[in-house]
Formats: C-alpha cells, structure tokens, sequence
C-alpha cells in the first residue's frame, strides 16, 4: 500500500479591512475543513481588524506599507515583501479584503499562487477603485438583476488574473448597497475557504 504525503502549505493572508474573511478561514482551518496552515498576516493598516483577529488566534502579523518603509525604492520595496514571506516560508498567498496593488516581483515569484476575492462577478464592476462598499453602489446604481462572487488568481492588473470561480446572488429590488453587502458577504465566507481547500488538494496533485 503506498503512502502517499499530503503536502501541508504555509499560507499567508494579506487583508487591510475588518478581516471576515481571514476569520472565515482560520474558522475553516479549525474545523480541518483546510489542511493548511495560516501562518502569516500581511497588513498595510496595523490597526485593521483583521490584525485583533490574528491576534487572537494566534497568527504572526507584519506591517509593510510606505509608512513603514518611506526610504525603499520599488525594487527594494518589493524585496522587502518577498524576505518575509521566505523567512516564514509561505507557499501560498490568499488576499482578503487588501487595498494595495502587490509588487510585481511577489506576483512573478508566487504565479498561480495568489487568490483573491473579489464581491461581484469579473469582469464587472473590477478595477482601480472597485472595492468593498464601492462596488455594492455601483451594482445597484447599475440596476442589475444579479450580483455574485468571483474567487480568481491575481496578476499584474487590478481583478483582471484567470478566474477560479464565480457563484451568482441574486439583487432584490429593496437592495440598497448596505444590504447587499451583507449578502454577498455571506456568500464570500463560505465558498473562498471551499475554493482555497481545493487549491490546496490540487496543489498536492
């Protein structure tokens, strides 16, 4: 009978917001629903919620942004993101709810290993500035009978890499931007740690 060796991956969260679905994933880690490790978070706002959580459970936390840095050039910056994700030997890196472009030097070095998720359904409503409540508002403004979720790998361009999965929500006509946030966030806590608990089996393949 042959054994067979199931890879177990560092993965480092990046997130800049209130961290739902950073705590969705650790939430899928405790109950072996990921087999991976989270080992890693990486912020540019070191007073985002999602530094508490990690806090609580006990995750590793670093602050790279300008503030931090103001003296590296772009090279040097991007240097600077790549040493720390080598000294805690990150495999995978899975954004949730960061503000920032990442450095093209980590996106060439960690190619089809970096997720995102992103609240609608790319390539609609994606881009510079479409983020968070951003793109509920423009969703209703729009008056699109659907929304959705769209869980993609990230490349040199804002929400433009190869899509992994999309699942579609409905918009009800008394959805204000608020609303349907909420909603969608629901949909995002459940299907990006199934998505991530994929990757890591195909990983492995």
């Amino acid at each position: 009978m042959l054994n067979i060796l199931f890879l177990i991956l560092d993965i480092s969260v990046f997130a800049s917001g209130t961290g739902s679905n950073f705590e969705a994933i650790l939430k899928a880690c405790g109950k072996g629903q990921i087999e991976s490790r989270i080992k890693l978070l990486i912020t540019n706002n070191s007073g985002c919620g999602a530094v508490k959580i990690a806090r609580r459970y006990g995750v590793n936390v670093m602050h790279i942004s300008r503030k931090v840095y103001p003296e590296l050039n772009e090279r040097e910056y991007a240097t600077k993101f790549l040493q720390i994700l080598k000294e805690n030997e990150i495999d995978f890196i899975a954004l949730a709810g960061y503000m920032k472009m990442l450095p093209e030097e980590v996106v060439r070095h960690y190619y089809n290993r970096i997720v995102n998720i992103h609240p609608a359904l790319l390539p609609l409503f994606g881009g510079k500035g479409m983020y968070g409540i951003n793109v509920h508002k423009a969703v209703i403004e729009a008056g699109v009978k659907v929304t959705g979720i769209t869980v993609h790998y990230v490349n040199a361009e804002y929400d433009r890499g190869k899509i992994i999965f999309q699942k579609c929500i409905e918009v009800d006509e008394n959805d204000d931007e608020y609303s349907l946030q909420k909603k969608v966030l629901r949909y995002e806590h459940k299907y990006y740690p199934l998505i991530i608990s994929k990757l890591e089996k195909e990983f492995n393949r």
